[in-house]
């Protein structure tokens, strides 16, 4: 064996210095697996962007060698960029029962149909290459959730996954803390742990404790009930449930992804609900609104979502009573804020009865708060730590949580995507880069849309477009017609007459000096009209749209 293959790799190549798009490489020689394939919401600048997954580059060029990819548990920025992954990487791919049951829904949809989908429970051992990994139950704000000890040729690497510590889960099934105790006896190299709640003190509350606020509310509510919450969250959908069959209710189910979570969690036996309970939205009409609770996607006031739809009035299923008591289930992801407020001032305005803040009871977090992330550490005593899952500054502040608890600074290693981090049995550091980012989904179009289309965007956002159309005779090269502007988000044509009268002199201007210049070259008179019209319209209006002159022979 040479000396590079006494090496492991470890590239993570998404959800570091951010939240989402989670995805990590480890490859030994020959060897590579990979843990998540995420996908994360655009940010506000990405205009008409629908998604954003990691740029796969690396492993594409060394597909051969991907011996599988394992999930933690079934989120979006977990699973999400399998639908695209798949369509060019075939490689097995393992998972929880419900993990898999909501990623072959997405493949479904995208037309992926020979995906190799393997189901594995805590507790299970699989080999992929010279790696074996075992599972362990963790908690999180999904079901099925696990995190994974992966055993490689330089030592063992225990990852976390996403969890909390629940001691009253709704399901009952606790996390097995135990198992990481083990290995932590065994002896541990490297432990990679969720940062995403490393800045918040003390313990993260249980899932149960949103149940009690449901009870509250459920028992003083004279009208219907709306509640908007992620449709992974089957824990609290389960005691929305519960809640409405103790309080004699029925249950209706709004938006494609809730029902879809839903009817495989029913079948899969991780959402029990009595006969009868469950209704189908359109069966609302015939009970009386103090009967009924609808769950319904919307709790980020995405626009297109049923609650949104709701408090727009645009929902053809549910319209909005004074006297309904609406419960938004989750707090707004940053960047979210304005939608979700937004959101909720309609919903007061068409008289609801709305309970949405965190105060309230209605949204726990599904991630370890600093005192669950110092027990993991006491429990698992690896030693090197590399901190995942998260913005740079969650990153940090999970680093220096180790510290205190007595870790040399030296052990610990702060990557960012595309870092190639390399680990022996003492010694961790970084060596190199790969190619990483983030590749842009617009409709159909994937990684079609880059950086210079979305400055396009942006400048066509700010300041509108302004096209200039000039006829130049195929034979003399005179211009025999125009020049005509046509102007969209610029200034209202009809309201603006004198100026684009002006403007139009002034290209007439720009293009009577190239004639008597002679100098006629298509690319000579659209530079003028550029630079005539861009420095007139900026001197006019202090702005600057973007122009595109159009020359026609006739």
């Amino acid at each position: 064996m040479d000396k590079n293959q006494k090496k492991l790799n470890i590239i993570p190549l998404g959800g570091l210095g951010e939240i989402g798009k989670n995805m990590t490489v480890f490859r030994y020689g020959n060897d590579i697996i990979l843990v998540d394939a995420g996908l994360m919401f655009p940010e506000d600048d990405m205009l008409g962007i629908d998604l954003v997954i990691p740029d796969i580059t690396y492993l594409i060029e060394n597909q051969d060698k991907v011996k599988g990819i394992f999930l933690t548990h079934g989120h979006e920025d977990h699973i999400g960029a399998l639908p695209f992954i798949l369509k060019q990487l075939d490689v097995p791919v393992y998972g929880t029962a419900l993990t898999l049951g909501i990623l072959k829904g997405r493949l479904d949809e995208a037309g992926v149909t020979t995906a190799s989908l393997n189901v594995v429970k805590s507790g299970d051992r699989v080999r992929a290459g010279v790696f074996k990994l075992e599972f362990m139950r963790v908690n999180h704000s999904i079901p099925d959730a696990i995190g994974m000890a992966i055993h490689t040729p330089v030592g063992l690497i225990i990852h976390t996954g996403d969890f909390k510590i629940d001691q009253t889960p709704v399901d009952g099934q606790v996390m097995e803390l135990n198992r990481f105790a083990e290995y932590g006896d065994r002896g541990v190299l490297l432990m990679m742990a969720d940062s995403t709640n490393a800045e918040r003190p003390g313990y993260t509350q249980s899932e149960k404790f949103v149940g009690e606020t449901f009870d509250n509310e459920f028992r003083y509510a004279k009208n219907r009930i709306i509640i908007a919450t992620f449709s992974s969250n089957v824990h609290r959908i389960q005691q929305i449930c519960d809640a409405a069959v103790k309080y004699k209710r029925k249950v209706a189910v709004m938006g494609r992804s809730m029902v879809n979570v839903v009817s495989i969690s029913l079948e899969l036996g991780y959402l029990k609900v009595p006969d009868g309970v469950l209704i189908d939205i359109d069966e609302i009409r015939n009970y009386s609104n103090d009967k009924i609770v609808v769950i319904c996607t919307g709790s980020q006031g995405e626009p297109m979502s049923a609650l949104t739809r709701m408090s727009m009035g645009e929902n053809r299923k549910v319209q909005i009573v004074p006297g309904d008591t609406v419960i938004i289930s989750a707090v707004p992801i940053p960047g979210n804020e304005k939608m979700v407020s937004n959101t909720i001032n309609h919903l007061y305005m068409l008289g609801a009865e709305v309970v949405y803040e965190k105060a309230n009871g209605v949204h726990v977090s599904g991630h370890a708060s600093q005192e669950e992330l110092k027990i993991m550490h006491n429990l698992v005593r690896p030693k090197f730590f590399m901190p995942v899952h998260g913005e740079y500054r969650h990153l940090m502040k999970h680093a220096k949580l180790a510290e205190s608890l007595g870790m040399d600074h030296k052990n610990i290693l702060l990557a960012e995507n595309g870092a190639i981090v390399e680990l022996t049995k003492d010694k961790i550091c970084l060596n190199g880069k790969v190619t990483s980012g983030k590749v842009l989904i617009d409709g159909l179009g994937v990684g079609d849309v880059g950086n210079i289309v979305l400055r396009d965007r942006r400048q066509l956002s700010q300041d509108g477009i302004m096209i200039v159309v000039v006829g130049v005779d195929k034979a003399s090269g005179q211009i025999v017609a125009g020049p005509d502007i046509v102007s969209r988000g610029f200034v209202y044509v009809r309201e603006a007459e004198d100026l684009m009268g002006e403007a139009r002199g002034k290209v007439q201007a720009a293009l009577d000096k190239c004639e008597d210049n002679h100098n006629m070259e298509w690319s000579a008179l659209k530079t003028a009209i550029r630079d005539s019209l861009g420095r007139f319209l900026f001197e006019k209006t202090r702005r600057r749209p973007m122009i595109i002159p159009i020359i026609m022979e006739v």
